[in-house]
C-alpha cells in the first residue's frame, strides 16, 4: 500500500489518478469486476475513499477508463497479429474464418478486457454522470472505428458499413460469451449435483470462435 500526501499540482493529481488506475487494474487480474470495491481499492492505493472520489466520481468511472485503456492496447496489438494470421490471397470465406480465429486467439490472456466488456452496458455505464458517460461513449465509438478499419483491411468485401456492423457485433459477442462461460459458484455446484444441467455450458475460446465465424460469414453473405 502506498500513502500519498495531498496533491497540490496538476502533475501530482495525474500521479494519483494513474496510481488509482494501476491498482484497480492489478485487482482485476485477481478479482472479477463485481468484486472490485472502492473500500478495498482505497486501502490498496493508500488513499481515503473520499480522496479516491476526488479523482474519479465513482467506481464505475474508474472501470470505464480502464476499459478504454485495455481496449486501446488490444487494438494496438491487433494489426501485426491479423497480418500474420489472415492470408490475403485466400477466398473471402476463408479469410473470414482466419479473422475470427485470430480475434479469438488475441483475447487469450486478456481477462481484464473481456471482463470489463461483459460488464460494460449492464454495470459500468450506470452510476456515472452524463459527462463521464459521454466521454466513454466517444472513446468506445473511436475504438470500434479503429477495429472496423482493421477488419475492412482484411475483408474489403464488407465495405465500411458492413465492417462497422460486424465489429459492433463482435464486441457484444465477446462480452456475452465471457459471461456465460463463467458460471457462478452456485451454478457450478448445481452442475456437479446434476450433470444434465450443464448441457449448455461454454468454453470461452471454442464458443467465441464458432460465434465470430458465424457472424463473419453472415456479414459477408449480406455484403
Amino acid at each position: 500500500m502506498t500513502t500519498f500526501q495531498r496533491a497540490r499540482s496538476e502533475e501530482q493529481r495525474e500521479i494519483r489518478r494513474r496510481a488509482v488506475l494501476d491498482v484497480t487494474a492489478a485487482m482485476l487480474e485477481e478479482l472479477p469486476v463485481t468484486a472490485v470495491s472502492l473500500n478495498e481499492l482505497s486501502r490498496r492505493v493508500g488513499l481515503a475513499k473520499s480522496n479516491v472520489l476526488r479523482y474519479f466520481e465513482s467506481r464505475e468511472a474508474i472501470l470505464l477508463e480502464l476499459l478504454d485503456r485495455a481496449w486501446r492496447q488490444w487494438n494496438a496489438d491487433l494489426p501485426a497479429l491479423l497480418d500474420s494470421a489472415v492470408d490475403a490471397a485466400a477466398p473471402a470465406d476463408r479469410r473470414g474464418e482466419q479473422l475470427a480465429a485470430a480475434l479469438t486467439g488475441s483475447l487469450d490472456g486478456r481477462r481484464t478486457l473481456c471482463d470489463l466488456l461483459s460488464a460494460q452496458a449492464g454495470v459500468l455505464e450506470h452510476n456515472v454522470s452524463p459527462e463521464v458517460a459521454a466521454r466513454y461513449k466517444r472513446a468506445a465509438i473511436a475504438r470500434v472505428a479503429e477495429l472496423a478499419a482493421l477488419v475492412r483491411g482484411h475483408l474489403p468485401e464488407l465495405g465500411e458499413h458492413g465492417a462497422t456492423r460486424l465489429t459492433a457485433a463482435v464486441i457484444m459477442t465477446v462480452g456475452a460469451v465471457w459471461t456465460h462461460a463463467r458460471p457462478s459458484e452456485a451454478m457450478l455446484a448445481a452442475y456437479e449435483a446434476d450433470p444434465a444441467l450443464a448441457a449448455f455450458t461454454m468454453d470461452f475460446a471454442d464458443s467465441l470462435d464458432e460465434m465470430l465465424t458465424t457472424l463473419t460469414a453472415g456479414a459477408l453473405a449480406r455484403a
